[in-house]
């Protein structure tokens, strides 16, 4: 039995996907032997209603001066992320703003505060991502935020306009410390703006793969409702995002300091008929994530059984999860093609299936490519109409296992 992170419930995981590496863990060889391995076990809180990993890995494994993750690979991310600061940079009333962000990432949201000269400060705690933010004029800081770092930041900066996040405060397991941090920061009339990926499309998606090690978390609008109130903040605005295989925006503020949102009322209900405040959704949903394994094995193995080859594409963190839950090695899959330098030339978490340059992939098409990069699809597939117009198939598995010509 574990702990709610939120509410101190006793709380069961209702599925365990067994023996897991680091999400982002690409190794070389000769580090094989001292790999690191955990057991990835989700849980939901009936009281809370949160949905959470059971068991966590240290911040320090996973978030480091190697990290392989950086934001602005996606043309697609990009100009979302151009958007949402316009959308920010729209809602600043004060003479002399002060934006800040938690997970900065390599810089592409708040290069645009930097760009139009507003007073903004990025915190991300991977070192060579911040050097890149850096080298970017975003001004970054190399640390975990927390509520001492808050009190650091407003006695040198004062109060926040806008506190930002995106695709970071899931992966946060100390949050009550990360609220009250905001809570301290926060300019009486300023908002925090976060998006992460929503659990409302984990569940009718079978999204399986967002769950790993870096996502202690999985939001929705009733369980961030709940964290936030336990602070005196209160939940105003949701919008719903169509990235990353699809994510809601939160709008928080001071309890009473702007309306609530019909917005919210609508999603409060959704999630009440969608039952993601019931114990027995998430039983079905594991038994929804066993099936698909069993049918994304049945079409590798037989594909493979034919003599054709497939090959990865994109070396995810979401792809860590799948080969590893369902089994899935060298044997059934060549390679996984990718595009980041720092991956090229490692092995996959676990599965140890070789991560190879793009160029590798487009000089001698295989007649499959499992796409890993499943929530890029629409930017990917652009991109790879050679490979299509060579007789090439996808192989996808959200929402479900299929072949796409």
């Amino acid at each position: 039995m574990a702990r709610c992170l939120i509410c101190d419930n006793d709380i069961a995981p209702f599925m365990s996907f067994g023996r897991m590496p680091l999400a982002n863990g690409f190794l070389l060889p000769e580090q094989f032997d001292d790999e690191y391995f955990f057991e990835l076990k989700v849980g939901f809180c009936p009281r809370c209603t949160m949905v959470q990993l059971t068991e966590l890995v240290d911040r320090s494994r996973m978030f480091h001066e190697q990290y392989p993750f950086f934001s602005s690979t996606s043309r697609r991310m990009s100009a979302h992320f151009e958007q949402f600061a316009g959308d920010i940079a729209a809602r600043l009333a004060s003479r002399d703003p002060f934006v800040m962000e938690i997970g900065s990432n390599d810089g592409i949201l708040l290069q645009h505060f930097a760009q139009r000269g507003i007073r903004h400060l990025g915190i991300e705690p991977s070192a060579n991502v911040a050097a890149i933010a850096q080298q970017k004029g975003v001004r970054t800081i190399s640390k975990f935020f927390d509520e001492a770092l808050a009190r650091e930041i407003r006695e040198e900066h004062g109060p926040a306009d806008a506190i930002l996040g995106a695709n970071v405060m899931c992966h946060i397991p100390y949050l009550h410390s990360v609220i009250a941090g905001f809570k301290q920061l926060l300019a009486g009339d300023g908002v925090i703006v976060f998006e992460d990926p929503y659990l409302g499309d984990i569940l009718a998606k079978t999204s399986y793969d967002q769950i790993y090690d870096e996502h202690a978390f999985y939001f929705s609008v009733g369980s961030i409702e709940h964290a936030f109130r336990r602070h005196d903040l209160e939940l105003v605005d949701v919008q719903p995002q169509d990235v990353h295989g699809g994510e809601m925006r939160y709008v928080i503020a001071h309890a009473g300091a702007r309306p609530v949102s019909p917005a919210v009322v609508d999603y409060r209900e959704r999630e009440r008929a969608q039952g993601l405040g019931d114990a027995a959704t998430w039983d079905r949903f594991r038994r929804n994530v066993e099936a698909s394994r069993e049918s994304l094995l049945s079409l590798l193995r037989s594909i493979r059984a034919d003599g054709k080859r497939v090959v990865g594409y994109a070396a995810t963190s979401k792809s860590t999860t799948v080969t590893n839950y369902c089994g899935i090695g060298p044997d059934l899959v060549e390679f996984i093609s990718d595009t980041t330098p720092i991956k090229q030339g490692k092995f996959s978490p676990g599965t140890h299936i070789p991560v190879r340059p793009h160029d590798d992939f487009a000089r001698d098409y295989p007649e499959y490519a499992l796409l890993f990069g499943w929530n890029h699809a629409r930017e990917i597939m652009e991109n790879e109409q050679a490979f299509r117009a060579a007789g090439g198939k996808w192989i996808v598995y959200v929402p479900d296992v299929r072949v796409i010509e």
